[in-house]
């Protein structure tokens, strides 16, 4: 007999059918004359529930049906008494199809993150998992198709690269060479020129550079792929491989980049909504009992587009009137996370659009702001900055931060030029780069969505780690 999958079953009517259904169990239940099995099989949140006849049925096979036990079900599709559910299966036939024994270690309820994380490979299973790795996929869904819908073109960069998007340099090496004999020249460094490509490369940290190409030549793309940061960092928002979506558009300004990142997250968001209800519900029951009304009021609010000079005036107008903070937040510093979610939680309480960051820990490719006499700059909105300032767009989002990194980007060579030369960058490797400037320069810009920053927003997971099937960490690279 043909397979069912339990989500099709569930929305069935023709009561009386015979099925067949293939799952795994989550608990099984019952009395010498009855056993109760709640099956699952990956596609829904909800389990059905196989009620077996135990006079019918091999007691041996019987108690090899155990949690995490894998099962093939046929029997009549019945409208269920119980409460919870309009559908069981009165079986006529079950095979185990795969033995579970006890020391399977999703078997207990109420397990820690913490301890799930120890045993990826089978944390999936469970109902909070699979609830996360359904919506992950509706998200991948919404972005393609967002993009898809508005004209922009997938494109596809590189994952080996000889440059630094960043410039900050904790990159993964990609080698050939053995390790233990590498040939260096008189000042140390090592060469490279018998390495698989002739030169030193590196797992991307961004397809941004390359991304900017393509918009200069197809108007409107982009990227959605895998990026790698070598970053010690162990804490719930930074991962060492995690997924990027990068737009670059041509001919956009701030104004517009800011009406694109606003309505693509409305999109996802609203997307979750319609399509993810019963896992969303699941997880605003379990996890986070805020969340689904927290996502609606995305959906219903305008977001806040926040100059950083008035960002700064806010947050210090707070530090006056008591709020303590452990980090500085003067004009010139970089705002950490506990300052991006005060102005949403608090302050604003709706996300916020911050633009006009001091160039000073910005990258060098963002677009300079016009510069005033005394040294200073003219923002968005007229905002008067005490330095200079480049066009960013960042979003803020709350219990995240940071979601979207997005700038205008510099079109001018010589702008470009004379930044690169005042960071004292080195450019070997990015000529290609400087090319789209000399060559039909026009106005673009862009965005970084973290992906998994978003699953974490639209599922209400509180660590990055658990928004991902494998999580790649310092010192992790397991499974």
């Amino acid at each position: 007999m043909k397979r069912t999958k339990i989500v099709d079953l569930l929305k069935r009517e023709d009561y009386g059918s015979q099925v067949c259904v293939k799952g795994w169990v989550r608990t099984k239940r019952g009395s010498k004359a009855v056993n109760f099995i709640a099956l699952n099989d990956g596609s829904t949140i909800n389990n059905v529930q196989v009620v077996a006849d135990v006079e019918k049925f091999d007691p041996e096979m019987m108690k090899l049906i155990t949690t995490g036990a894998c099962l093939s079900v046929e029997g009549q599709m019945v409208q269920s008494i119980g409460s919870g559910q309009a559908v069981e299966i009165q079986a006529t036939a079950i095979e185990v199809l795969g033995e579970c024994p006890a020391d399977y270690p999703m078997q207990k309820k109420g397990q820690s993150f913490e301890y799930m994380r120890q045993h990826a490979h089978m944390r999936l299973r469970t109902n909070t998992f699979g609830a996360v790795m359904r919506i992950r996929h509706n998200m991948a869904m919404a972005i393609h198709t967002y993009f898809h819908e508005h004209g922009y073109f997938y494109f596809h960069t590189p994952l080996i690269t000889a440059s630094d998007c960043e410039g900050a340099g904790n990159m993964f090496q990609v080698t050939t060479k053995n390790l233990y004999d590498l040939k260096k020249d008189e000042q140390g460094k090592i060469i490279y020129d018998d390495d698989f490509f002739g030169q030193q490369t590196s797992l991307t940290v961004s397809g941004q550079l390359e991304g900017e190409l393509g918009a200069t030549a197809l108007g409107a793309i982009y990227t959605f792929g895998p990026t790698f940061r070598a970053e010690n960092s162990n804490t719930p928002r930074h991962l060492a491989e995690f997924w990027m979506i990068e737009p670059e558009v041509a001919f956009i300004d701030q104004e517009e980049l800011m009406d694109l990142e606003e309505d693509f997250i409305k999109y996802c968001v609203k997307w979750a909504l319609d399509h993810c209800k019963d896992d969303l519900n699941f997880l605003n029951k379990m996890i986070d009992n805020g969340l689904i009304e927290r996502l609606e009021g995305v959906l219903k609010e305008t977001f806040v587009r926040l100059p950083y000079t008035k960002g700064i005036e806010i947050l210090q107008e707070a530090i006056k009137n008591g709020r303590k903070f452990e980090f500085p937040c003067n004009w010139g510093d970089d705002l950490a996370s506990e300052h991006e979610r005060y102005l949403v939680e608090e302050h604003f309480k709706k996300p916020v659009i911050m633009t006009d960051y001091p160039r000073e820990f910005k990258s060098f490719y963002m677009k300079q702001n016009e510069q005033t006499a005394d040294g200073g700059s003219v923002g968005y909105q007229g905002a008067i900055a005490p330095g200079p300032t480049m066009q960013g767009t960042d979003v803020l989002f709350p219990q995240i931060g940071e979601i979207i990194g997005g700038s205008v980007r510099e079109a001018s060579y010589d702008k470009l030029m004379g930044e690169i030369e005042r960071r004292k960058m080195d450019m070997t490797h990015l000529w290609w780069y400087l090319d789209t400037r000399k060559y039909g320069s026009c106005p673009h810009g862009g965005f970084g969505l973290g992906f998994e920053r978003l699953i974490l927003f639209v599922t209400g997971m509180q660590n990055i780690r658990d928004v991902i099937p494998f999580p790649r960490t310092p010192k992790n690279a397991e499974f």
